[in-house]
Formats: structure tokens, sequence, C-alpha cells
């Protein structure tokens, strides 16, 4: 079945949903923080309610894990769908910023559910010559949803108010939903029957203690310089007095940098090997958070920023495809929740430290302390990455 497999057989299977939920995510996440100080929230509690999404992923990691692998990726993606539609409507109707925030808890729960399973459906039926680009382009899809979702919730939020952005959320959920349903569900969901039922995250995290310990430790240092990023230019921005409007257009170009990589990215590692994009992407993120503290108008700014865009692009896909790499066959889901675990940590923890140290200190040391990060990010990453052989030519019905 694999061998058959191509990017244009997984389009609408697999990419299309992915990009509509992404479609949803994108709609509200400029919404989300305007939401809760209407609702009366400080600008500290705000942020908090903005940061439950982020949590409820960080939390369900290792029981997604378990999830999908008890009932199959694709009935765990309904069940998610549901829990996100449910968790929405909570947020239409909440009258406190914490019930808010709840109702984002349960958005970042039904997210990660949705990001294991289409991780794990990949590395079940892609070969391994097609997976590199098969994982970045599902990195792609997801990042052109985000990007193309908060236009499309803007529209929303300007016939509905906030609400329409989540409702938005919901309709694109429900679709995806809908579109997996009328799908035929994949042939190797039935395996964790045939071999003796489900498997318990624990065991499957303690026989593969050395990969995390080690693989993981690099991917966790990966996610925290990507969340970084999308801190510290804002924050950069605000300190040199640029404005709200110059801000979001700096962010954007970069952003689309960012997106519009994610092909080759994939194409790269496929034919290379994964560590000629995984050590590239972290060393020019690392140095572009060292050059950001230099810059002292919009123009610098955006060169810095495009750079950031660029290393964070071509790095596309890169811990999806690692952690397919290195999960094991039998208990594939449970390995793959502590694995996105430790790139979720990193994605929490990165913030964290910038706003840590730039209250304690400055927001300079802040940012200078993430290059370093991204640097030894790089060195953990091209000593661990396990050398396979690339393969020596593309499929030939890849596109």
């Amino acid at each position: 079945m694999s061998t058959q497999v191509t990017l244009r057989s997984l389009g609408v299977r697999v990419y299309l949903p992915s990009l509509l939920y992404g479609v949803g995510q994108g709609a509200i996440a400029p919404i989300v923080a305007l939401s809760a100080r209407d609702l009366g929230a400080s600008v500290g509690s705000a942020s908090l309610v903005v940061a439950a999404a982020g949590v409820g992923q960080l939390v369900g990691d290792l029981p997604a894990g378990a999830l999908a692998g008890r009932i199959g990726e694709r009935r765990a993606m309904l069940a998610a769908s549901a829990l996100v539609v449910g968790a929405l409507g909570v947020c239409m109707l909440a009258s406190t910023e914490w019930l808010l925030a709840a109702g984002i808890f349960c958005t970042g729960l039904a997210g990660a559910v949705w990001g294991l399973a289409r991780q794990a459906y990949l590395a079940e039926v892609v070969p391994f010559q097609l997976r590199a680009r098969a994982m970045s382009t599902l990195g792609g899809v997801q990042r052109i949803g985000m990007f193309v979702g908060p236009f499309l919730g803007a529209l929303a939020v300007g016939v509905w108010g906030t609400d329409g952005a989540y409702g938005l959320h919901a309709a694109t959920a429900v679709l995806a939903g809908l579109l997996l349903l009328a799908l035929p569900e994949p042939a190797h969901e039935g395996r964790a029957a045939q071999t003796g039922g489900p498997i318990r995250t624990i065991d499957v995290a303690r026989s593969h203690a050395s990969v995390l310990r080690t693989l993981g430790m690099g991917a966790l240092l990966v996610g925290a310089v990507r969340a970084s990023r999308q801190v510290v230019i804002p924050l950069w921005a605000d300190s040199i007095g640029l404005d709200a409007a110059a801000t979001s257009l700096i962010f954007g170009i970069a952003g689309s940098v960012d997106m519009l990589l994610f092909y080759p990215a994939g194409r790269v590692m496929d034919r290379k090997g994964r560590a000629f994009v995984a050590v590239p992407s972290m060393v020019i993120l690392g140095l572009a958070h060292l050059l950001l503290p230099a810059t002292h108008h919009a123009v610098t700014l955006a060169g810095v920023a495009l750079l950031m865009g660029f290393g964070n692009g071509i790095g596309s896909g890169i811990i999806m495809t690692l952690g397919a790499d290195v999960s094991p066959p039998v208990g594939r889901t449970a390995f793959l929740g502590a694995w996105r675990l430790c790139a979720d940590a990193g994605n929490s923890a990165g913030p964290l430290v910038i706003g840590a140290v730039s209250a304690s200190v400055a927001l300079g040391p802040a940012v200078l302390l993430m290059g370093g990060v991204g640097l030894v990010g790089a060195v953990l990453m091209g000593r661990w990455i396990p050398r396979h052989q690339p393969a020596p030519r593309p499929l030939p019905h890849s596109p």
C-alpha cells in the first residue's frame, strides 16, 4: 500500500481537512486576547487566556497518543472536532475571562489530538523516501491555514463581532469532520487490536528514553526558538517605537516567506538527509536572534524578521519528520505523544523565558539568550539526528 502513496493521493484525505482546521485556528488567534479584554480582563489576564491554548496542547499530547492508539486516528480526530466545536460554543457564551480560558484550553486539547493523529497516519502510510515532503507539506498547509485564517476571521468579525471568528472556526472544524466521515477508513487503523491491544504511553516512553533524552531535547530547543521569534519581533518593534500597523506588516511579510518554503525543505530532507535542513535552520534562527538587538528602525528589523522567516521556513516539518523516523512500528501513536510533548514543552518555554529574562534584566539579553539556545539546538540536532541513507531520486509519481 505505502509504495503507491503520493502527495497528490494524500491531498483530499490528509491535507484538505488539516487546511480547514488550520484556517479556523488562524481565525481565532488574533481574537482571543480581544475577547478577554472585552470581558474585563487586564492585559496580564488576557495574556494568560491566550496562553491557555498552548497549555491545553501541552497537557493533551500524551492523552492524544493514547486515544489515537486505542480508537484509531480518524475516530480521534472526529472526537477532537466535536470537542473543539463545544469549546468554541463556550467561548462565545463566556461571561468571564476564566470561562473563556477554559474554552481556549479545550481548543488546545483538540489541537493536540488533530496534530498527533495526522502525523501518525502519515508516518504509517508514507514510504521513507517521501516522508519528509509529506510531513513538511502537512506543516505547510497548516501554516497556510494560519496565514489565511485571520483575514477570513476579520471578515466574520466585521459582520458578527468577535463571536464571528469563533463561529468560523467551528464551521471549519465541522467541515473537516464531515470530510473525514466521507472518506474510507484507512486500512491500518485496526492494527492496535491485532497486536494485542493498546500500548501504554509510559511503557513506550521508558523503552525509548534514550531517544527522548537526546534527540527529544533537541526538539525541545527547536520548539523554544521557533516560539520565541513570534514574541521577540513584536516586542522589539514596540521597543524601537514602531506602531501596530508597521509591526503587523513586518510580521506578515516574514510569515509569507516562512509559508512558501515548506516543499523545498521537505525535498532537501528526502534527498540529502534531515540534518541538511535541521542544522542550518537552527543556525539561521540563532543568528537572527543575535542580530535583532542591533536593529533600530523598520528596515533593519524587517531584514532580521525575513531572516527568521527563512530559517523557520526551511525547517518546516522537521520535528514531525524526525518523530516519524524514530517512532516504533508498534506503539507509534504513544511514542509520538511523548515526542510531541518535548517539542510543545519548548513552544511553551520559549515565550516564558523571554518574559522572565525581560522582566528581571531587559529584552535585549533575553533575545541574545534565545539566540544562544538556537545555536546549541543546532549542535544537538547535528549530533543526534540518525544518519539515514537518502533516496537517490524522487519517486516517479511524486509531484
